[in-house]
């Protein structure tokens, strides 16, 4: 008897966005692993939107996409601009794109809009008291409490710019999203339990 091929809509797909500090580098490795599929993280690290940062001139958002290579897009036509920007634009959305045939997590890299037609995703945000998010990403990050303070910032405004500037989509609003997570109350343990169960009910038949 040969096998039924599988159906490559049937592997679980969950993207997740956080707000800095609310556990997802620990929360994503541990829900791919719990739905056996591989973990996609982010494209830049808090060291390098710092290094970015440091090298930035005029308008920092600007000076930090050109600096990382990013690309604006223009919102009213939704087109990217230039021929260089528009491959490496179109080369990181197929990344995306490409790793969902075996199951995928991916935090950020604006999975929640690239992936937004998918049946079989789920699109998870994760959030919580800001003073509790910023002593997390110090204890994670081995930095002073003061040096997180900075990164969220610097990383909550930059990621959200980006967002904009690229997808023309605002991760500070919850209408993409299908589940919420405040990790301040609920705890990381919980929340894979949460996003999991959520995957589970979710993209039932």
């Amino acid at each position: 008897m040969s096998e039924q091929p599988v159906d490559p809509l049937a592997r679980p797909v969950v993207t997740i966005f956080e707000s800095y500090g609310s556990g997802a580098s620990t929360v994503g490795p541990r829900v791919a692993e719990a739905l056996g599929v591989r973990f996609l993280g982010q494209v830049f690290s808090s060291e390098q939107l710092e290094e970015a940062e440091r090298a930035a001139e005029g308008g920092v958002v600007e000076r930090i996409l050109q600096f990382l290579g990013r690309v604006g897009v223009d919102a009213a036509a939704g087109s990217v601009t230039g021929t260089e920007e528009r491959a490496t634009a179109l080369q990181d959305v197929r990344k995306v794109r490409e790793a969902t045939v075996d199951g995928v997590v991916v935090l950020g890299r604006n999975a929640t809009v690239v992936l937004a037609d998918l049946p079989n995703a789920i699109h998870v945000k994760l959030d919580g008291p800001l003073e509790q998010r910023v002593a997390r990403a110090a204890a994670e990050a081995g930095i002073t409490v003061a040096e997180a303070a900075k990164r969220q910032v610097r990383e909550d405004r930059v990621r959200t710019e980006m967002s904009m500037r690229l997808h023309n989509w605002d991760p500070r609003h919850n209408d993409r999203f299908d589940l919420v997570i405040n990790t301040g109350s609920v705890g990381l343990e919980k929340a894979v339990e949460l996003i999991v169960r959520a995957h589970q009910i979710l993209t039932r038949d």
